[in-house]
């Protein structure tokens, strides 16, 4: 008899965005907590950002639920970022955005708009809670009601 396995050797909480799609799975460049910032920045403490983090790296602040990219590299301690990563929040920095698609799980039932692999723009209405067995490469704020998403690689 035939079935469906998901096995999966990775998760990340997926963090609703227009403009950012969802982090490269097992992709962690570095990670830590965050310092003081001034304004949208991500400071953070013995950290080698010039020689290992890119412009465009996709930063997770997994304490506040934030998704943010890398707009500049000024040094060693200091990204400037689209959005503001808090002192003391917990990040990882990913290289590269999912390409490949990853399996969604939905915590919290709602609509569930996302972009495939393929590039279609989708809207599942009424997305009961558990797993979405499709390549998603992005999960979008607006028109997004279900919560609680982990992506699965």
């Amino acid at each position: 008899m035939a079935y469906q396995k998901l096995q999966a050797s990775d998760a990340l909480p997926v963090v609703p965005s227009d403009t950012i799609p969802i982090p490269q799975g097992g992709g962690v460049q570095q990670s830590g907590t965050s310092a003081a910032p001034t304004g949208a920045q991500l400071v953070g403490i013995g950290t080698s950002f010039l020689s290992s983090v890119k412009t465009g790296a996709i930063i997770h602040d997994s304490t506040n639920g934030v998704i943010a990219t890398v707009l500049a590299v000024v040094s060693d301690t200091v990204l400037t970022t689209s959005a503001a990563i808090a002192t003391g929040a917990t990040y990882e920095i990913y290289a590269y955005p999912e390409t490949n698609g990853c399996v969604l799980y939905v915590g919290v039932a709602g609509d569930l708009r996302v972009k495939m692999a393929s590039g279609k723009v989708v809207t599942f209405t009424d997305m009961n809670v558990g797993f979405v067995p499709l390549h998603v490469t992005q999960v979008y704020s607006t028109g997004t009601t279900a919560t609680d998403i982990v992506a699965l690689w």
